[in-house]
């Protein structure tokens, strides 16, 4: 019975609050805490506890208090859902900026159908994905560990990128800011085709 109960406690609690040392960074409500990009802000709203992503690009940064807003190393979770040729992202080590694609950090891809090859859970033209074990319609949990110079992300506990950032590490082309700083997290609205799910965004700090 006790156990029952303890299961019964675990499944009314946000998710953030039963998995230990992890932070809520959203509401599930409002974008309190969140800022759009000025380019496209209608592309982000806020549907069934979920923060849904669908028009021209956009992007949503946070900018609430948790680590003051800035994260250098973490574990964050974020749980997603793409419909059929949607593509999206998820930024870290990024800093707000007032329109197009986030020139600082890192992005971890949210695409399992999308026409560009470089699928969910790839460090994004740096240790890309081609084959992710996620598929549009289901919901699925990007979980991304940074410690030091060392990236890994899982996708529902399958880790699918472990990298290292080299000593000698010069960034893609035209990506200049892909360097391991620090730095706060970003959503990514892609363009009018894709749509994306997020909700349930929560962090543990590690350093």
């Amino acid at each position: 019975m006790k156990r029952l109960l303890l299961l019964l406690l675990l499944c009314s609690l946000p998710v953030a609050a039963a998995e230990k040392g992890f932070i809520s960074l959203w509401d599930g409500k409002t974008f309190d805490g969140w800022k759009k990009t000025n380019d496209n802000p209608d592309t982000f709203k806020i549907e069934d506890g979920a923060i849904v992503a669908n028009g021209p690009r956009c992007h949503l940064f946070y900018v609430g208090d948790v680590n003051g807003g800035k994260f250098q190393d973490f574990e964050l979770k974020v749980d997603v859902m793409t419909k059929p040729n949607s593509n999206g992202g998820i930024y870290f080590h990024t800093a707000y900026q007032e329109e197009g694609w986030p020139a600082k950090g890192f992005e971890v891809q949210v695409n399992n159908s999308h026409k560009d090859w470089r699928r969910s859970g790839g460090l994004y033209a740096v240790e890309d994905v081609k084959n992710p074990p996620t598929k549009d319609g289901e919901w699925f949990t990007e979980h991304i560990v940074v410690k030091g110079d060392r990236v890994q992300i899982f996708l529902d506990g399958k880790k699918v990128v472990d990298w290292t950032q080299p000593k000698d590490w010069t960034p893609p082309e035209n990506m200049e800011g892909r360097l391991i700083g620090s730095g706060t997290f970003a959503l990514q609205g892609h363009d009018p085709g894709s749509t994306v799910y997020y909700k349930n965004i929560r962090v543990k700090p590690l350093k």
